[in-house]
Parts: C-alpha cells; sequence; structure tokens
C-alpha cells in the first residue's frame, strides 16, 4: 500500500509540473527522479523491517544514496 501511495503522489506532483510546459529533458529527469525517489524509499521501508542492524544501515545508507541521485539527476537536467 506504501508503494501505491508513492506512485500516486508521484503522478500527482508530475501533473502539477507540467503545467509549466517543461522540455521533454525536464520531463524526462522528474520521471528519473520520482523512480528512484520511490526506490529509496522502499529501501528505507526494508530497513525499518529488518531486526539486522547492519543490514538496515546498509539500506539507509542506500536509500540516501539514491535519494541523492535523484536531486542530481533534476540539477543536471535544469542546468541544459
Amino acid at each position: 500500500m506504501k508503494k501505491l501511495s508513492f506512485v500516486l503522489a508521484a503522478a500527482g506532483l508530475m501533473s502539477l509540473a507540467a503545467c509549466n510546459k517543461p522540455t521533454p529533458v525536464e520531463n524526462a529527469a522528474e520521471n528519473t527522479a520520482a523512480a528512484l525517489d520511490n526506490q529509496a524509499d522502499t529501501l528505507a521501508a526494508a530497513a525499518d523491517q529488518t531486526a539486522n542492524d547492519a543490514t538496515a544501515a546498509n539500506y539507509d545508507n542506500a536509500a540516501d544514496a539514491l535519494h541523492e541521485a535523484a536531486d542530481n539527476v533534476v540539477d543536471a537536467a535544469k542546468k541544459k
């Protein structure tokens, strides 16, 4: 259910972003960033569910890296 709510939220944000008539590159960057953020949220949820502290830390680190990658994708698209 969490994944569905993230997908719906991302779709809503993308539809709002479409009002400004972004370029195809910006659209692709936003879609990629949303997908990366969804994967990061899934990893963060997995970290919350595991009993192993080391595994949880690895999941959290991977989630942080994906969130940062999503930010970098959007930033790179804005520079072009």
